[in-house]
């Protein structure tokens, strides 16, 4: 049981030297009356939130950045809720997880899961047929010839 406890604690830990960076923001001109305005050129990298010169060269330019802008963000938030339904002739019965996935593709309710019960499309019969041959093939002798 320590055992356990000791591996539990070993993948909590996260290692505390993890740098925080921060992609540069542009941010609104401030006002020119206000004091405490900086100009960006003038301001020090450490406040604007750049990285350390040092942990940017180690990073690989060519990874997309993990940061997404909100107005990307924003249009894949409300997605169009999806009601399973049975597909059965005109049934159009709620399924939800007890959906019954029929070989035609179509997902039906308990009453029309079975192929007679709806205008299933798959072949049972030739489907039957061919794997009975696949598993007894037929075994042809040679010729004899006769003497």
């Amino acid at each position: 049981m320590a055992q356990k406890r000791d591996k539990e604690e070993t993948e909590l830990k996260v290692p505390e030297n993890l740098p925080i960076c921060t992609p540069p923001q542009t941010l609104p001109s401030p006002h020119p009356q206000l004091p405490a305005a900086r100009s960006p050129d003038t301001s020090d990298p450490k406040q604007s939130g750049a990285c350390d010169p040092r942990i940017s060269s180690a990073a690989s330019p060519d990874k997309p950045d993990l940061v997404a802008p909100m107005e990307n963000r924003g249009g894949s938030l409300k997605r169009p809720r999806e009601v399973t339904r049975c597909s059965g002739s005109g049934c159009r019965k709620r399924i939800g997880l007890m959906g019954f996935r029929c070989r035609c593709g179509d997902v039906f309710c308990s009453e029309h899961r079975y192929s007679d019960r709806h205008d299933c499309s798959y072949d049972y019969k030739a489907a039957g047929r061919e794997a009975i041959a696949r598993e007894n093939p037929v075994v042809r002798a040679a010729k004899l010839l006769k003497v």
